[in-house]
Formats: structure tokens, C-alpha cells, sequence
């Protein structure tokens, strides 16, 4: 049996490791036991810990209760559930039914033990023997717990009486710490008095700061009641909409209802653990509580996002034969404009060259395919209209509404992209001055160690080529200007300790407006091709625009107070936007060859004359659901406020010691447990 003074060591020794073994997280397969009682693969037990445990565990296998491994790992991984890796390592290690295993994913606290059904053990022994480890797994005290464990197996009162080379260590080790606790207390109260100071000023950054661990768990479970009634009220309004328009037509409206479905879902499976007979630790309550906000709020605004799309379609239901005419005087105008995009991109193609207007190259035969699509559309409405069908008609106006628009859209980006071009010339002329004046202040500077001549050089030769290319039919001015950018920021570079601060500012200022003009025209271009094509594109090109946005937004705020940002967020911005244009050009590209439903759209056509090909390409169809906008997501639609909920399902985990597999097939209905701490 321990004494008092080896239970008090084992925690001193734990908080000596717990400061002196800090290493990186790694998630670990099942694998080879080590040749003794103890596998530790997280580092968590010094030689003479382990030495003990050892010791500890090979006492215990004289007995009759059976012998007990153990293995500490950071993660468990390749299985991830904590009974299924105990299990497999056991079986993998061959162990007999009369030999137990005991596994601890220290970073995940997490644990668990494998045992054979027809085992010495018993399911109230094995119980037993798990919560003997509770308390020391929970402190940090490792080879605590696994003598806790061995103790706790029938028979056993503790460590045996014998055991002098304990004491030995035992001693050795109290006469060099004695004097360390001292110090290592002193400074654990400071640090617990800076941590409490600390705790106490709230994060400015974080919505729930100020908010109390129980004003926390109230608002969670309100936030699940409105949740779980609003996906109810949902599904019977989808009823109702199904009813109305038709499956295809609200195909959408369902996806969207799933989609908040499992936000709900997940929820209630964060709810669950929190209301198990486990126990959690305060921080980790706190933090399940703040995710079941989060997701229930997530989840609301997926079933209120297309409020004022479904209200419009009924809007356009009550009014269809006066909507009906206003969309085809408005397809009349777009038509009599699109005739000027053709003429306008060849006149472009006669000074910039095929990769410069690749964005629009396609746009006037895709402006005339909308156009298409929206004439069968206004003729379905009118034959609908006839037969007193008006939701139906409503449907068919909104999608020749949202062709025409993107009609309207694809021709403006031709023009659009000829400004856009305009602009970049001239940035690209008035940043060839400032080069100019670099090459002559370089040559003004003494070069003894001729680190200067070599770049002087390469951006001489850069200046020559971009005149060239200026000068020259066809070109692509963002090409040219890229590649005066990378001259002006290696000059710049290298004379940048020889300038004066104020004509560094002031060139850095320019430099960002520069970089800022060039960033918001390439998130135009970036945003007309994908809004205008949305049905093809998937998340990677959106989410490119989205942070292009950000980073050019985060480089607005920081122009007058920190340069340097703004200049690398500009930079950041100008790139991300670049990427979202290839990346959405590649999903087009799939699109057109066969590859329907980049960006998510699953369902099958209409019936009627539309180009349905025309109509998911350019996203028009979802966007119905999504107000008329950039494709994606969902939305829903509600007579008295949006979509709203139905039952999610409840997933629940497995409780305390419960579940799992045995590890192995000639184990079915092992006793393995599992837990955390």
C-alpha cells in the first residue's frame, strides 16, 4: 500500500513534468506496446515515473486479478473513438483475456480501457478500476492514476510492503524537490493572481465575454427552442410551397431546410453531451454552450435569408399580367443593347490582346443565350397567365427577370473591363516615371560593393519591355504593370535605408494607391464573372472574392495609420481576386464540358422550351431562392417571417464506460470502456 508521501510525490512530480515536457500535439495510430507494463508516447513520465508504474504493474500481474498495460498517447487516431484504438492496440498486441489495457489521450482527456468479455474482471471491477484513475487523470498526476488503477483491482491494497527501491527513489527524489516546491509554489500563486487579473477584464473581441457561464446555458436553450420550432414551421410551409409551385420549382427550399437541419442537429448533439452523466470541465461547458448559439443562429439566418425572395414571388403572383410587361419592355431595351457588345469587344481586341479580355470574351454569345432563356420564360408566363395558373406564371417571370439581368450584366462587364483596362495603362505610365526617377537616384549613390549596378540593371531592362508593351498592339496592360510592380518593389528595396522618411512615405502612398486601383478593378472583374456564371462556380472561387474583399476593405482602414498594411493587404487583396477569377474560369470551363453543378445545383429541369443549361450556368434558377444574388447557400421563404424549423434529429454519444466495440472478433460483447477527464 502507497504511503501518504508517495501519493504526495507522484503530484509533485507530475507538476515538475507537466512544466518540463511540453511538446506538440501528434495523433497516433494503434500500435506496438513497448517491452514493459507502460508504453508512453506522450512524454508524460519521467524514467524514474515510469520505473515505478512499472514496478507498480508487474506487482499486480503476480496477483489473480489479471495484468494491466498501459499506453499514453497525445491523440487517438485511425480509429479516433478511445474504445475502438484501445481495442484495436490490444488486439494488434495480442493480448490474452486475462490481460487488460488501458489507453489515455492526454491532449484529448480521453480514456479508455479494453477488456475481454470472458475476462477475471467483472463490469462493476472494471468500473471500479476506471474511476480509481478519475481523479488523477484529471490532475495530471499520470502515474498516480495507473496506480490508483492497479490498486483498485480485486485483491489488491496497494503498492506491496517490499518495495525498497521505491523508497529509495522515493526519497531521492522529495530531498531534491523539497526545495523546488517551495519556489515553483511562489510562483504558481503569482501566476494565478496575473491569471485572475487578467480573467477579469473581458475580451473586447469576443460577443460572449461578459456573459456569465449560467446566462451562457440560457441562452443556449432558448436558442434550441426557437431553433428546433422554426425548422418545424418550415417544413409545413414548404408543404405549402410544394403545393403551389411544384417540386422543382421549391427544390431549393428543402436543400436550404437540411442545411439548417444539421446546424440544429449538431446542436442538440453539443446539448446532449453537456447533459450527460460525464463530467465536463467549466471552460468545456462554456464553450459548447457558446457553439449551440452559434450554430442556432447560423441556421436562422439560412431559413430567413430568402424572406424577400419568396415575398416577391408572391408579390409577382398577385400582379403577374402588369409584371409580366414590365420585363418584356425591359428585355426589348437589353436586347437593343447587347447589340453594341460585339462591335465593342472587337474594338478592344484591336489594342488588347486575348488574355486581357479573356473574362469577357464569351460574354455577348452568353449575354444572347439569357436572352433566349428569358424569351421561352415570358412565354411560359403568358400561356400561364391565360390559364389562370399565376404562381406558376410568377415563377417563370422572376426567371426571365434574372436572365435579362444577367444579360444586362454580361454586356456592362465588356465595357466595364475596357475602363478597367484605361486605368491600368495609366497606372502602369506613372509608375514608369517613379522608376525612372529610382534608376537616377541609384546611379547618384556610391556602389563600392556593386550591390546596386545588377538591380539598376534588370530594372532598366524591365523598363525598356514595358514601354515596348505599352507601345505596342495587342497588349495586356496588367501584365505589364505586374511586372513594373516587381521592378519598383526590388529597387525600392535597395534603396530604401538611402531615402529620406518623408519621400519614402510619400512614394509608399502611392504605392498603395496604386496597388488599391488595381485590387478593386481585378474584384470587379472577379465579381461580374462569377456573379454572371454563379451556377458553375463552387465555394473555392466565392470564397477567394469574399477574402479579396476583406483584405481590400482591411487595406482601406489602414492606409493613413499603417502603411505597410495596407500595402500588403492591397497586394493580398489584388492576388486573392486573382485567384477567384482562375479558379471560376476552371469551374466554367468544367461546366461547359459536361461538368454540371459547380456550384451545387442538383435539380432536374423544367418542363417547357427554357435553355436549362443556360439557366443553371448562370445560377438562375437557385438564385430565385437566394434573392436573385450570388448563387449558393440557401434561403426560404415565409407568409408571417421566414422559414422556420422542423425536429432535428438528436445524435447523442455513447455515456460513461458505455458502448464500442471489443477489440477483437472473438471478444463480441467485450467489457471495454470508455470516458473522459
Amino acid at each position: 500500500m502507497r504511503t501518504r508521501v508517495a501519493v504526495v510525490l507522484g503530484l509533485i512530480v507530475a507538476v515538475l513534468a507537466s512544466g518540463w515536457t511540453a511538446s506538440a500535439a501528434l495523433a497516433v495510430p494503434p500500435s506496438t506496446l513497448d517491452s514493459g507494463y507502460v508504453t508512453d508516447e506522450a512524454g508524460v513520465l519521467s524514467s524514474g515515473e515510469a520505473d515505478a508504474v512499472n514496478t507498480r504493474l508487474s506487482e499486480l500481474a503476480q496477483g489473480e486479478g489479471g495484468d494491466l498495460f498501459v499506453v499514453f498517447v497525445d491523440s487517438f487516431t485511425d480509429p479516433s473513438d478511445s474504445k475502438a484504438w484501445a481495442d484495436e492496440t490490444a488486439a494488434q498486441n495480442n493480448l490474452d483475456i486475462d490481460q487488460y489495457l488501458i489507453a489515455v489521450a492526454v491532449d484529448d482527456s480521453q480514456y479508455a480501457i479494453s477488456a475481454d468479455a470472458n475476462g477475471p474482471l467483472d463490469d462493476g471491477d472494471i468500473d471500479r478500476v476506471l474511476q480509481a484513475m478519475q481523479s488523477g487523470l484529471s490532475q495530471g498526476d499520470w502515474d498516480g492514476a495507473v496506480i490508483a488503477a492497479a490498486d483498485a483491482f480485486p485483491g489488491q491494497s496497494g503498492a506491496a510492503d517490499g518495495s525498497g527501491i521505491i523508497w529509495i527513489v522515493v526519497l531521492l527524489i522529495v530531498i531534491v524537490a523539497v526545495v523546488l516546491i517551495i519556489v515553483l509554489a511562489m510562483r504558481s500563486r503569482r501566476r494565478k493572481a496575473q491569471q485572475t487579473t487578467q480573467a477579469r477584464i473581458p475580451d473586447p473581441n469576443d460577443p460572449y465575454a461578459s456573459a456569465s457561464d449560467e446566462e451562457l446555458e440560457a441562452q443556449a436553450g432558448s436558442a434550441l427552442v426557437r431553433a428546433d420550432d422554426a425548422i418545424t414551421s418550415s417544413r409545413q410551409e414548404l408543404g405549402f410551397a410544394v403545393a403551389q409551385y411544384g417540386d422543382d420549382s421549391t427544390r431549393q427550399f428543402t436543400q436550404v431546410i437540411e442545411a439548417a437541419r444539421a446546424k440544429v442537429a449538431e446542436a442538440f448533439s453539443l446539448k446532449q453531451k453537456i447533459d450527460d452523466e460525464v463530467p465536463d470541465a467549466p471552460e468545456q461547458r462554456r464553450a459548447w454552450h457558446i457553439r449551440i448559439i452559434q450554430l442556432c443562429h447560423e441556421a436562422d439566418d439560412l431559413l430567413n435569408a430568402n424572406i424577400e425572395a419568396f415575398e416577391e414571388l408572391r408579390k409577382l403572383e398577385a400582379e403577374a399580367p402588369q409584371a409580366l410587361e414590365r420585363i418584356k419592355a425591359r428585355h426589348a431595351t437589353a436586347q437593343q443593347t447587347l447589340g453594341t457588345a460585339a462591335p465593342a469587344l472587337t474594338a478592344l481586341a484591336q489594342t488588347y490582346d486575348a488574355t486581357a479580355l479573356a473574362p469577357v470574351a464569351e460574354n455577348p454569345g452568353q449575354a444572347q443565350q439569357r436572352l433566349a432563356l428569358a424569351d421561352a420564360e415570358l412565354a411560359e408566363a403568358e400561356t400561364a397567365i391565360a390559364a389562370g395558373r399565376n404562381g406558376e406564371a410568377a415563377f417563370s417571370i422572376r426567371t426571365a427577370e434574372e436572365a435579362v439581368e444577367q444579360s444586362e450584366n454580361l454586356v456592362d462587364a465588356v465595357t466595364s473591363l475596357g475602363a478597367n483596362l484605361a486605368a491600368v495603362e495609366e497606372q502602369a505610365r506613372a509608375m514608369i516615371t517613379d522608376i525612372e526617377a529610382d534608376i537616377a537616384a541609384a546611379g547618384a549613390m556610391p556602389d563600392a560593393q556593386g550591390q546596386l549596378a545588377p538591380i539598376v540593371a534588370r530594372t532598366r531592362s524591365n523598363l525598356d519591355a514595358a514601354r515596348s508593351g505599352l507601345d505596342g498592339s495587342p497588349r495586356n496592360p496588367q501584365q505589364i504593370l505586374d511586372m513594373l510592380t516587381t521592378a519598383n518593389t526590388e529597387i525600392d528595396g535597395a534603396l530604401g535605408q538611402a531615402r529620406q522618411t518623408s519621400e519614402q512615405a510619400q512614394r509608399t502612398a502611392r504605392m498603395i494607391e496604386q496597388r488599391l486601383t488595381q485590387a478593386q478593378a481585378q474584384i470587379a472583374t472577379a465579381n461580374d464573372f462569377i456573379t454572371t456564371r454563379r451556377g458553375a462556380i463552387g465555394a473555392t472561387a466565392r470564397t477567394r472574392l469574399a477574402e479579396a474583399n476583406a483584405a481590400y476593405s482591411e487595406a482601406v482602414a489602414a492606409q493613413s495609420a499603417d502603411p505597410a498594411l495596407a500595402l500588403d493587404r492591397a497586394s493580398r487583396a489584388y492576388s486573392l481576386a486573382s485567384e477567384a477569377l482562375s479558379s471560376a474560369r476552371s469551374e466554367v470551363d468544367t461546366f461547359n464540358t459536361g461538368g454540371w453543378g459547380g456550384g451545387g445545383w442538383t435539380t432536374g429541369p423544367r418542363s417547357g422550351g427554357s435553355d436549362f443549361g443556360e439557366a443553371i450556368l448562370g445560377g438562375i434558377l437557385g438564385g430565385l431562392f437566394s434573392g436573385g444574388g450570388g448563387g449558393g447557400g440557401g434561403g426560404g421563404w415565409s407568409s408571417g417571417g421566414g422559414w422556420r424549423s422542423s425536429g432535428s434529429s438528436r445524435s447523442s454519444r455513447p455515456s460513461s464506460f458505455g458502448g464500442g466495440s471489443s477489440r477483437s472478433s472473438s471478444r463480441s460483447g467485450g467489457r471495454s470502456r470508455g470516458g473522459r477527464f
